[in-house]
């Protein structure tokens, strides 16, 4: 039932700012079209130092960039002169294709008030017909991403199709991605007709036959199961999977289907070829001094869980 059983490493954005990274993993690098997912919280700060939190503009090639909030607010800014506040219940989905950079700041004092921050950002990979469109951003508010509720259980589609429901976010492939709350004793199930699904439990603890799966596990399903996920407590679970696109390339913040292609954005970010967002362009992310070669996303066998 369980092909893997992904533990959330931890990881630093570079500024002191800790998130547990769940993908890539060495056995399993994408899941569906889901090449990367972190999980970033919940962070209490002073309001003063709210600032080093700030993750500077930096590029993306080849992918969309998909940020949602348990709680506080971001500011985005990107290369399109984009401004956008993401707060609790909002996506917001950028389409970097050819190239874009964007920041995220924590500026707004206001930014952590009735409580902490807490986000989860994934990356979704392009298929190749669509991977050098146009840059392109979208902010869609909670009312425009339907829920659902039962019995002891809340559920959000954050994008893609799940149960019968859709929403009007633009994806590029067949996937699904959900943000589940489910009360103890509740019990809930995933999608049929995908390939590949998968559950993260970003708080409290799930039990799937019989044995428990605590914060910061991605449980990766076998193809054609159905499995029944019973909440041995309040826990909150992001749903996700879809389609696989074939192999893909990943360095940095660099994603495509030609190896090719990531060398040439780690030059043309290094040469200035991609802009920076209009006003936020006096500091940036420099290219990292890793000379290694872009990672495949076709891992090794994958053994039984």
């Amino acid at each position: 039932m369980l092909d893997l059983i992904i533990d959330a490493r931890p990881a630093d954005l570079g500024n002191g700012f800790g998130v547990r990274r769940i993908l890539p993993y060495r056995l399993k690098r994408m899941l569906g079209p889901f090449i990367f997912l972190d999980h970033a919280g919940p962070v209490h700060v002073a309001p003063e130092q709210m600032p080093a939190l700030d993750v500077l503009p930096h590029p993306h090639i080849g992918l969309s960039t998909v940020s949602y909030l348990f709680g506080g607010q971001v500011m985005h800014r990107d290369s399109l002169g984009v401004e956008q506040v993401i707060r609790p219940g909002e996506v917001n989905w950028m389409t970097a294709g050819s190239g874009i950079a964007h920041s995220e700041r924590f500026e707004d004092p206001a930014a952590l008030a009735g409580g902490a921050l807490e986000m989860v950002q994934s990356w979704v990979a392009l298929p190749e017909a669509d991977e050098e469109n146009a840059p392109s951003f979208a902010n869609y508010q909670p009312h425009e991403l339907p829920v659902f509720t039962d019995a002891g259980v809340w559920m959000r589609l954050i994008a893609g199709d799940a149960f019968g429901l859709r929403n009007e976010v633009k994806t590029h492939s067949p996937l699904f991605y959900l943000h589940v709350v489910l009360q103890p004793g509740a019990r809930f199930g995933l999608p049929r007709g995908y390939p590949e699904r998968g559950a993260y439990v970003a708080k409290g603890s799930v039990e799937v036959n019989g044995r428990a799966y605590t914060a910061g596990q991605l449980l990766v399903f076998t193809p054609g199961i159905d499995p029944v996920l019973v909440a041995r407590e309040a826990s909150t679970l992001m749903l996700l999977g879809g389609e696989p696109l074939g192999e893909r390339y990943i360095w940095w913040n660099f994603v495509s289907s030609r190896r090719e292609r990531i060398e040439q954005a780690k030059a043309d970010w290094q040469a200035g070829r991609i802009a920076l967002p209009p006003t936020d362009n006096a500091e940036f992310v420099p290219l990292p001094s890793d000379r290694s070669r872009p990672a495949s996303s076709s891992p090794p066998p994958q053994p039984l869980s």
